[in-house]
């Protein structure tokens, strides 16, 4: 490929994030309603940073296949917290690498500065929480022969 693809990470009035990739004129974006999120995490009593950060790969995952289908995606980015991350209420991620089956993403949009994830009542105690995560996250098969058909028929 000449030119490498774009990945774009953004905040829209501290309510939604933007995922979007982008190669050539192509581009897929996908949006996370933060509000909606965090209403269902609260709702069913799950640690919402965790979740959160679960659900912003799978984001960047399928918003990159479906523009280029892949087997491998590697990211890299570190992440801070006020807290541990069950008990964080602020967080603070830097992406630092993106790969698609080894096809490197420029990145704009490196720093996503998040909070709310839950009320602090007492700040006493709180050991501010810091960790690089280097994640390979394969596509089965059977789903990445579904992106392949889709990219096709778009073509």
């Amino acid at each position: 490929m000449g030119l490498n693809p774009i990945l774009v990470i953004k905040t829209v009035e501290n309510s939604t994030i933007g995922v979007r990739a982008r190669l050539k004129d192509d581009f897929v974006e996908h949006e996370i309603v933060l509000n909606s999120v965090l209403a269902y995490y609260w709702a069913n009593e799950l640690p919402p940073v965790v979740k959160f950060l679960e659900l912003f790969d799978s984001v960047v995952k399928r918003t990159i296949n479906e523009l280029m289908p892949h087997k491998n995606l590697y990211l890299k980015y570190s992440v801070k917290a006020d807290s541990n991350l069950e008990d964080a209420s602020m967080l603070e991620i830097n992406l630092d690498e993106v790969m698609a089956d080894d096809v490197g993403f420029k990145i704009d949009g490196k720093q996503l500065l998040l909070s709310g994830f839950k009320s602090v009542e007492n700040e006493e105690g709180r050991v501010p929480f810091e960790k690089t995560f280097e994640k390979n996250i394969e596509t089965p098969d059977i789903v990445l022969k579904k992106y392949e058909e889709l990219k096709n028929k778009k073509e």
